[in-house]
Formats: C-alpha cells, sequence, structure tokens
C-alpha cells in the first residue's frame, strides 16, 4: 500500500514461512477480495486465471512465486534447494509467456539466490525473499516516478483515452498509464478521461473504470468499438496505455485492441503515449515480430462471465494482446525519462541514463 493508492494490488506478509496476498481482480468491481497465495502452485493459478495481472504486476508476483516454490521443496539442505530453483523458476515464468516482466522477475530472485549461495536451506529462501521485495519497492518508486514525468503531460481541460487497466491494480504502486492521471488529479488538475471497456475480459470497465472513478477522477466508459468516434466527434488530446513488453526498436504489446487504437489515433492526428517501466523493454528483440503473443480460452469469447454469446462449438481466435508499431507511438514514458521519437537509439539512450 502506498499513499496514493488506498489498497495493495500484491504484497508479503510476514517472513518467508508467511504468503502472498493479491487481490482477486476476477472479483472486482463487485467486491474487493483478497486472496493469501501459499505455494507457487497457487500463484502459476492465480497469474493464468489473471487474479493477479499487469506486467509490473507480475514481476513482483513471479519473484514472489520463487520464494513459495523454493520453500515448496522443502530440501533437507541448501545443494537440494539449489537443485530445485531452475524446476521452481520455469514453473513460475511458463504461467504466462507474453509479459517479459513476469520472467525477468523470477530470474532476478533465482540469480539472487544463486548469488547467495552457500547459506543455510532459512538463509537462501530469505535472500529470495529480500530480492522479491526489492522489486516490489523499486515497481512502487518506478510507477511514481512515471507518474511525475507523465503527469506533466496531462494538462486542465484535457481530454484523453487510455485502453485496458494500467493502474495500480496492473503493478505494486500507482500504476503505469494510470499513473499519469492520478498524479495530475493530485496536483488539482481538471480534465476527462475514456476508458475502452476492453473486450473480452472487460479491463476497461471493470478495472480501470473502477479505479478512476473511486480516485474522484472524471471517467467516461465507452466500448472499444467507440474509440474512433470520440476521437472524430469529441476530441481527444492524448492516448495513454501501458506495455506487457517493448521491443528494442520500440514496438510495443499490449492488451489485444491497442494497435487498432493506435491505427485510429494516427488517423485523427492524435499523439498515442506508451507508459512503462525500464523492466519492460526486452532488448533482446530486435522488433515485435518476436513477441510470442498468448492465446487464452475461447470461452473468455463466447461465455464471457457466465453468459453464452455466440453459438455452441463456433470457431474462435482469442488472443491476449497485439503488437503497435513503433512509428505509430509519440513517445514512452519510463520512470527515467521521456522516450521521443521512439527508435532504438534513442530507447538505449533513456535506459542508460
Amino acid at each position: 500500500m502506498t499513499p496514493s493508492v488506498p489498497f495493495a494490488t500484491i504484497e508479503w506478509l510476514g517472513d518467508w514461512r508467511g504468503c502472498a496476498r493479491i487481490i482477486d481482480q476476477t472479483r472486482l468491481p463487485g467486491e474487493l477480495v483478497y486472496i493469501d497465495i501459499q505455494s507457487a502452485t497457487e500463484m502459476c493459478a492465480a497469474i493464468r486465471k489473471l487474479a493477479v495481472r499487469g506486467a509490473p504486476a507480475l514481476g513482483v508476483a513471479g519473484g514472489f512465486g520463487v520464494v513459495l516454490g523454493l520453500r515448496d521443496a522443502q530440501s533437507p539442505d541448501p545443494s537440494a534447494l539449489l537443485e530445485s530453483l531452475d524446476r521452481v523458476a520455469r514453473q513460475v515464468a511458463s504461467a504466462r509467456p507474453t509479459a517479459v516482466n513476469l520472467s525477468w522477475g523470477v530470474e532476478r530472485v533465482a540469480a539472487a539466490v544463486r548469488r547467495s549461495a552457500p547459506l543455510s536451506v532459512d538463509g537462501l529462501i530469505e535472500g529470495a525473499l529480500a530480492e522479491a521485495k526489492s522489486i516490489l519497492e523499486e515497481d512502487r518508486a518506478m510507477c511514481a516516478a512515471m507518474g511525475r514525468i507523465g503527469g506533466a503531460l496531462v494538462h486542465e481541460g484535457g481530454r484523453f483515452l487510455t485502453h485496458c487497466n494500467a493502474g495500480a491494480l496492473a503493478t505494486g504502486g500507482m500504476g503505469t498509464a494510470l499513473s499519469v492521471f492520478f498524479s495530475a488529479h493530485r496536483e488539482g488538475r481538471k480534465f476527462r478521461v475514456f476508458a475502452d471497456e476492453t473486450r473480452p475480459l472487460l479491463q476497461g470497465a471493470r478495472l480501470t473504470a473502477w479505479e478512476l472513478f473511486h480516485a474522484g477522477i472524471d471517467v467516461t466508459l465507452i466500448t472499444d468499438s467507440m474509440a474512433g468516434h470520440v476521437m472524430k466527434s469529441i476530441g481527444i488530446d492524448r492516448i495513454f496505455v501501458g506495455a506487457d513488453r517493448i521491443a528494442r526498436n520500440g514496438d510495443t504489446a499490449n492488451k489485444i485492441g491497442t494497435y487498432s487504437v493506435a491505427v485510429l489515433a494516427k488517423e485523427h492526428g492524435v499523439p498515442f503515449w506508451v507508459v512503462a517501466p525500464s523492466s519492460t523493454f526486452d532488448l533482446r528483440l530486435q522488433s515485435g515480430a518476436e513477441i510470442e503473443i498468448e492465446e487464452r480460452d475461447p470461452s473468455e469469447v463466447t461465455e464471457g462471465f457466465g453468459s453464452r454469446t455466440a453459438p455452441a462449438g463456433v470457431k474462435v481466435f482469442n488472443p491476449a494482446f497485439d503488437v503497435t508499431p513503433a512509428p505509430l507511438i509519440a513517445g514512452i514514458v519510463t520512470e527515467r525519462g521521456l522516450i521521443s521519437p521512439v527508435s532504438e537509439t534513442e530507447i538505449r539512450r533513456v535506459l542508460a541514463g
């Protein structure tokens, strides 16, 4: 929990014998329910069912998942525990493929454990937990910095649009894309935000609208197919979205439908901004063509939230993400500064700062 956010999306309770606690985001906006995660298997299940989601939050969840997996192993000596580390890391990192923060958080904690050997079993797990907690604290600081830097782009009386959820619910802090709104709001500026509902799981309707509404920000919910009409008829000054993985040329993977919004933004002359921490950049990838796109259960489309909306047996294509090419992106807000124009040279320059 941070001073800017009245809830903790993910946290650790107690010492290494304790547990991770998350908000079950599948229950929002109807109920605010917390789940105590006691094992790596439970963490992987929570990640897969989207009880915890959002790239930065998945980085924290991955770190905590390694801690839980090492504890699950119940190895009698440090050598045996280290032998189980790679298996645990693979288990947690494979829960979802697209967001780079998950595997990044897993490997960061695993690397810390390897560096700390030789220690007692308790010492190795305590070291893993300390590293995972560091990821959480750093994420909170990065969110605050992105809010401060990006908030300057949110002017008095402006009209803005966002897609999916990149708020506190997607991070350990105050959010990525939504942090710019929270920061500007805290400074007393008044503005309007249009939130796409974000089919098929309605993260914009269930999560983004919930966060902005309860923060006292003027938010209007629209269906995904209304975005172009809103840009044309009402006018949008800027668009802010989060990211799940950014290649070194600036191509950006984010929730499905983001690419469509970016194309519409170009047509209507609306600057399209991505807000993401340095941990979301994957400089190993030359372009977005190398990003693995997760495909999810067809029932999310045909029977979303338990009500059938399509014929039984119909074919379904359900990618969870798409890739927005760098030329469509006006800039990227990071905790280290603004990247604009978006190019490999500028990305490396800012991230090195």
